[in-house]
């Protein structure tokens, strides 16, 4: 059975993810525990609210340790939401002329989408890419967005030694990231276990990539 650790850093929802989680027939645990996070089949990395708080709710359990090790042992890791934009290198939410600076797997900016009406809040399709293993069988579905911050650039360079990653993007306004396939490291800007059956095949394609 894979074992699945929800990393337990203060960030709300926890529990609706681990009951999709679970879904998948994974055995899934919410913990701060750093050699059980690290130790894990998977990692998940949940989000929700201020960038900033999550970055510091993350280093307080030192998770960005967790997070560095596994990728660098090729372990799998899945950010949701803020879980994701924590990803790359800043965001500029409530930061006024500066940054707070993220935890730098990716390079790029998180910043405020220009759409009129925010935040983006509800149901949108997902322009995946090309041989995506994160949408296999659910390309066409749509999934549940609540952000008003994205990453609306793709900013890593690619490297002629390893396999690029699989970006997909979505439009509220801008178009931004939406899905992230990089190696061990997967992410969506969306909420996989508020976005129904397409969610829960989504996890379940998660960790079937991981046996």
């Amino acid at each position: 059975m894979t074992s699945v650790v929800i990393l337990d850093y203060g960030s709300g929802n926890v529990r609706s993810a681990q009951r999709a989680v679970e879904t998948t027939g994974a055995k899934v645990s919410i913990s701060a525990d750093f050699d059980e996070a690290l130790e894990a089949d998977a990692l998940l990395v949940p989000g929700v609210g201020a960038f900033s708080a999550c970055v510091q709710g993350i280093k307080n359990v030192r998770g960005e340790q967790i997070i560095g090790r596994r990728l660098a042992g090729g372990r799998p890791v899945l950010g949701i939401c803020v879980g994701m934009q924590v990803l790359f290198e800043r965001s500029t939410e409530h930061s006024g002329d500066s940054f707070f600076e993220g935890l730098n797997e990716w390079p790029g900016t998180v910043d405020k989408l220009s759409a009129l009406i925010l935040p983006h809040m509800g149901w949108n399709n997902v322009a995946v890419a090309t041989g995506s293993q994160m949408f296999n069988g659910i390309a066409d579905e749509r999934f549940y967005f609540v952000h008003s911050y994205a990453a609306r650039k793709w900013e890593l360079d690619p490297h002629e030694m390893l396999a690029a990653p699989k970006v997909s993007w979505a439009n509220h306004g801008d178009d931004f990231v939406a899905a992230v396939e990089n190696g061990p490291l997967w992410a969506t800007q969306f909420h996989p276990e508020k976005s129904g059956e397409a969610g829960l095949t989504l996890l379940a394609n998660w960790i079937a990539a991981i046996k």
